[in-house]
């Protein structure tokens, strides 16, 4: 993209807005897995591994069906502000639960505003992974339970 060219900006569909948020959040998700990769324990970083190749198959997904729309994908930013400090391996872990809870509040947008059913069965999907991979890590930091009633929600 040169700089002539329009950035993507958030559609005001709820719909399409939803879905561009859970893209614009998957970039941050994997920007952020690079400082959960610098601290996790060497043992556990297959858990780093399996989940980025998780969030950039699901990035890549979510643009293919922001274009069947007709609508640009957000681009990734040049980098990102982490909610909150990593500098052992138990902050690292940490890092990876609060990344995974914050990639299903954003899918869970997605099902709640799509019309599309390919679409609402697209974020069911993302949110059941991100469930499993929160699971993964909670169960690395001994936190119990291991597993949420409803991703992305505060029920």
């Amino acid at each position: 993209m040169t700089s002539s060219e329009p950035v993507p900006t958030r559609p005001s569909d709820s719909a399409d807005g939803s879905l561009f948020d859970a893209v614009a959040t998957e970039h941050a998700t994997i920007y952020a897995y690079g400082m959960v990769s610098a601290f996790s324990r060497p043992e556990i970083n297959y858990l780093v591994a399996d989940a980025m190749v998780e969030h950039r198959r699901r990035r890549e997904e979510g643009i293919a069906l922001l274009e069947e729309r007709g609508v640009a994908a957000p681009l990734p930013a040049a980098g990102y502000e982490l909610p909150m400090d990593v500098d052992d391996p138990t902050g690292a872990a940490q890092l990876a639960v609060r990344l995974e809870q914050d990639t299903a509040t954003a899918w869970r947008a997605v099902v709640e505003q799509a019309a599309d059913e390919s679409v609402r069965a697209f974020g069911v999907a993302a949110m059941i992974e991100t469930a499993v991979t929160a699971a993964r890590w909670r169960a690395v930091l001994g936190t119990t339970p291991v597993t949420v009633a409803f991703p992305g929600g505060t029920e």
